[in-house]
């Protein structure tokens, strides 16, 4: 990206900021299409563990799933879905993962995007934010993205764009966050392989609780 191609980029980020914190931003109150403990505890050999404690004060989310799924290899992906009514009051903004992970003693020494694919009648593909994480020996990836709207973003820039904008147009401000991590075991080509398996699999079943 070139020099004035990053100004205007900052320059747009600052005035989306600006108006966040300074005007009120009006949405409608949405809800999930279904409450999300109820989202599918099995995808094909995935089963999941659903984590019980209730956590939504925590995470300052209206509604979540939070899950480890295992199959019968031992390959485990852990599955973080957040729901957010009002996507811009203090404490319910969603943020990237990128936020976090540091101060879990991870460290992030690669970042990119990967194409998922996503099944139905006209499949397509979205482009999801990677981390590579270490602590010690220790390998995760993760992919992140925003489901927002009938949106898949992944840029957390973006997002707060399109959340200015469709506070204006269509008085929404309602978003989602959806998380993926699995541990890198054997190699991460292998974990890469069943990670996007995972993913691609979960897609239409996020369709029916997201609202688009």
């Amino acid at each position: 990206m070139s020099f004035k191609h990053t100004l205007t980029a900052a320059a747009i980020m600052i005035l989306t900021i600006g108006i966040l914190h300074s005007i009120p931003l009006h949405g409608k109150n949405i809800h999930p299409n279904k409450p999300f403990d109820t989202f599918p505890k099995q995808f094909g050999e995935w089963v999941g563990k659903f984590f019980d404690e209730d956590m939504r004060g925590i995470l300052g989310v209206d509604d979540y799933f939070l899950a480890d799924y295992s199959n019968s290899k031992g390959q485990q992906i852990n599955l973080y879905i957040g729901f957010y009514q009002r996507n811009y009051q203090e404490g319910c903004l969603i943020r990237s993962s990128k936020n976090d992970v540091p101060g879990a003693g991870w460290s992030i020494p690669r970042t990119s995007l990967e194409e998922l694919e996503f099944p139905g009648d006209t499949p397509r593909k979205i482009k999801a934010v990677r981390l590579d994480l270490e602590k010690g020996p220790r390998k995760q990836i993760m992919f992140y993205w925003f489901q927002s709207r009938g949106r898949f973003i992944s840029s957390e820039y973006m997002q707060k764009i399109y959340l200015v904008i469709d506070s204006i147009t269509r008085h929404r401000t309602d978003g989602s966050f959806v998380r993926l991590i699995a541990p890198v075991v054997n190699n991460e080509a292998e974990t890469l392989n069943y990670l996007k398996d995972f993913a691609r699999q979960i897609m239409p079943k996020l369709k029916e609780y997201i609202p688009s």
